[in-house]
């Protein structure tokens, strides 16, 4: 069909204008199957994958800086009875978890194992001091040996020139000593280099994609309750594709032997990236009177004033029977008793909370803050010299952990360019079409009712 006159030219432009209005809309669904399926696909935990690559081995680098807690008047503890009071001293900063997985092996249930080489490497750039600067702290040995026999202690406390606090260096108080007392090696984190984390069994996402990074099994069984050894979530480094920021992120760390949840915060802008930034509820450690499902965590109704005081995790039953209580920093939505018997802490919730900030689209964590502080337990004891004036239970913090990684500008880059430029390009042709096509569709039928009338009055 040939059409030669201008208001026929316009009706054919109206069609055309339409035909792209149509393209436009029709590339919307279409683009976002496109999307949704490239970033599904690219998720999976399997050789080949962007998911694989940051999974095996992570480029981003994991740092561990630690500040610990001086305390300032060890003789007036040990000699009146009187309250700690510390001071904070640090970071002392060391590159963690630079080594890539080891012992990989897919399993046919679409799950993969693997086991987590620790190691830990000072950087004293990061760092306040040399690893031999040195610190008044808990003598470790008396505060673990108080179970046993205590004239036999007390003894050996004596021949060994012992005391309740000791002073010991970065180096040592980390990472172990050769203690006096039990004739052994003890530190906060020994034995750690050289050792792995694991073994881990957690889903591909091979065959459905929402459970991705989620561990299946680990060696968990401490609590001797199906819900608290339950492990829910991953292992917080990525989560699903298409993060729905209405619901929790579960995941689970190994450090405090436990999973945990973060809800949504608000949205950050990372690096020119939108990420959602999850945090912890006040409820993760909140007592049992407020919180009914950390009843089975509560393991000694003596040292937690029968389960009612908030923001402390008993986790004796998985460091070796060591009295270790896990917190957040300066007991962080903690009970106020916990500061009021220490002196020195000051809680910030920005400084002292632990977030993840997350990438919507990929589930990849791109910047991350895990905050923990170590504490140990000591208490009154008639027949122990050093423990004579001690009045209760006293839960005394040792030193606390920020283990953070961020993305940097080369990968931010590499983000942007592979995935999130793609995404917009796609989202701009889209509306290109659409809205141009929606134009020429309205200007062009214009002009032909326009031009038609103008005819039809010259006729007249």
């Amino acid at each position: 069909i040939t059409c030669n006159s201008f208001p026929c030219g316009l009706l054919a432009g109206s069609v055309f204008g339409a035909v792209i209005a149509i393209l436009g809309g029709i590339l919307i669904p279409v683009g976002d199957m496109i999307i949704e399926r490239t970033v599904k696909k690219e998720a999976v935990i399997e050789p080949g994958t962007t998911a694989y690559d940051n999974w095996a081995a992570s480029e981003i680098a994991i740092y561990r800086q630690f500040w610990f807690f001086d305390v300032k008047n060890p003789q007036q503890v040990v000699q009146e009875g009187a309250f700690p009071e510390v001071q904070e001293k640090g970071p002392y900063t060391y590159k963690t978890r630079y080594l890539p997985k080891a012992n990989v092996t897919f399993n046919p249930n679409n799950t993969a194992s693997f086991v987590l080489p620790l190691g830990a490497i000072f950087e004293p750039s990061m760092s306040v001091g040399p690893e031999e600067d040195t610190v008044t702290s808990l003598n470790l040995a008396v505060a673990v040996s108080v179970r046993a026999s205590h004239i036999l202690l007390d003894m050996v406390i004596n021949s060994t020139n012992s005391s309740l606090f000791q002073h010991r260096t970065v180096k040592e108080l980390l990472w172990g000593y050769h203690d006096p007392i039990l004739k052994d090696t003890i530190g906060l984190f020994s034995p750690y280099n050289g050792t792995t984390d694991g073994p881990y069994n957690v889903f591909t996402g091979k065959d459905d994609i929402s459970k991705v990074s989620v561990i299946d099994r680990w060696k968990l069984s401490f609590w001797n309750d199906t819900y608290c050894d339950m492990i829910n979530g991953t292992d917080g480094s990525s989560f699903a594709p298409f993060v729905d920021k209405d619901v929790p992120l579960y995941f689970f760390s190994s450090d405090i032997c436990r999973s945990v949840s973060a809800s949504y915060e608000k949205t950050m802008n990372l690096k020119g990236i939108e990420v959602y930034r999850y945090s912890l509820l006040p409820s993760t450690l909140a007592s049992p009177v407020d919180n009914p499902d950390n009843k089975c965590f509560c393991r000694n109704y003596e040292t937690t004033k029968n389960c009612t005081l908030a923001g402390a995790l008993d986790i004796s039953s998985c460091s070796d029977g060591r009295p270790i209580f896990i917190s957040l920093p300066h007991f962080l939505q903690g009970s106020e008793y916990l500061r009021e018997v220490v002196l020195g802490l000051h809680p910030d919730e920005e400084h002292h909370k632990t977030f993840l900030d997350v990438e919507p689209i990929t589930g990849f964590t791109l910047n991350f803050a895990k905050r923990i502080q170590v504490n140990m337990m000591y208490g009154p004891a008639k027949d122990i010299t050093v423990l004579n004036k001690v009045k209760d239970h006293t839960l005394l913090p040792l030193a606390w952990m920020n283990e953070t990684a961020t993305l940097d500008d080369k990968t931010a880059d590499m983000f942007k360019r592979e995935l999130l430029s793609r995404i917009d390009m796609l989202e701009i042709v889209q509306q290109v079409l659409l809205i141009a096509g929606v134009i020429i569709f309205c200007v062009c039928l214009i002009a032909f009712f326009c031009v038609r009338r103008k005819s039809k009055a010259n006729l007249g």
